[in-house]
């Protein structure tokens, strides 16, 4: 029968390039290392580790059984953090994961619907290279995440994604600019303003401006990174330089600013719920179904709003 200490010498052995680096991981003799690897290649009747001079590397066989080991060992973490989460705090506990955005306006009333289930939220909220890690590291039962349409996030294959909604984005300029006065605003009209970017070349947002600009022929000029919204429309206001901004982020936009969409293809980011196939709590898929309902009220509102006033007092549709 298979030992889950066979498999985590068998990983350890792999990130470590050798059984002595492997048995300092672990806290184990060497000895004790060469034990587990015997018995794990014993039950296989397959040699899985090469050994040489300069280490030990995985063979064909043992390439094979790592990624199965790694799920496994994964998927028994994350029973024991459950367990112990249910015997610490006497109900169990689902470790949520957002980005500001979403956690200001997607995620409340979707938590507000767990209540009287008996369970404990944990919110972590951060960046989207920190929720990602905290999902393969299965810290995080699910989270919301964001892309660029068509993009596959960068995460394990027992993790599933489930669209919510696209987010557009639409274009922030002072009130008094030129462009304010149109409906809709070409990105040729904007090939010599400065644009306010975030701090991150992964932000799905920055690299859709990119993409867009390049169709029309010119790249956005930066005129400085910040990736607080709030401060994004201060500067806009200011004058300073112009924005694409998620509907999201927005709220309600400023009376000193205006905002239009791009006339062309639409521009949208992708929001998503990432979630561990290995999360089996009732509370999780309750979740994941209250942020559906109020991702739909979200587009529908968003269907029959209109945007900023322009300066002659019309407005356009959004």
């Amino acid at each position: 029968m298979l030992d889950l200490r066979h498999l985590q010498v068998l990983r350890a052995i792999a990130r470590e390039g050798s059984l002595a680096g492997a048995a300092r991981a672990l806290h184990y003799s060497q000895p004790t290392v060469t034990h587990h690897l015997a018995s794990l290649e014993s039950h296989f009747s397959a040699r899985l580790v090469r050994r040489g001079s300069r280490g030990a590397t995985l063979t064909e066989v043992g390439e094979a059984l790592l990624p199965h080991a790694d799920a496994v060992l994964s998927r028994v973490q994350v029973a024991e953090k459950e367990v112990r989460d249910l015997v610490e705090h006497g109900t169990p506990t689902l470790r949520v994961g957002t980005f500001p955005t979403a956690g200001a306006l997607l995620l409340p009333p979707a938590v507000k619907s767990l209540r009287g289930q008996g369970v404990e939220l944990s919110l972590t909220e951060g960046e989207l290279p920190a929720l990602l890690d905290g999902l393969r590291s299965r810290q995080l039962h699910l989270s919301l995440v964001f892309s660029q349409p068509g993009d596959r996030l960068d995460l394990e294959d027992d993790v599933d994604v489930h669209p919510l909604l696209d987010d557009p984005l639409l274009l922030a300029l002072p009130a008094d600019h030129p462009c304010a006065a149109r409906d809709r605003v070409p990105l040729a009209a904007l090939r010599e303003e400065a644009w306010i970017v975030g701090t991150t070349d992964w932000d799905p947002c920055d690299r859709l401006l990119t993409w867009a600009c390049r169709q029309v022929g010119y790249e956005p000029l930066h005129a400085l990174r910040t990736d607080d919204y709030g401060v994004i429309q201060g500067f806009v206001a200011a004058g300073v330089g112009v924005a694409l901004l998620p509907r999201l982020a927005l709220g309600s936009p400023r009376d000193d600013i205006a905002v239009r969409p791009l006339d062309g293809p639409p521009l949208a980011r992708r929001i998503a719920v990432a979630m561990l196939r290995s999360t089996t709590s009732r509370s999780a898929a309750d979740l994941l179904d209250a942020l559906r309902a109020q991702a739909d009220r979200i587009t529908a509102a968003w269907a029959h709003e209109t945007v900023s006033p322009r300066p002659d007092g019309a407005s356009g549709e959004a």
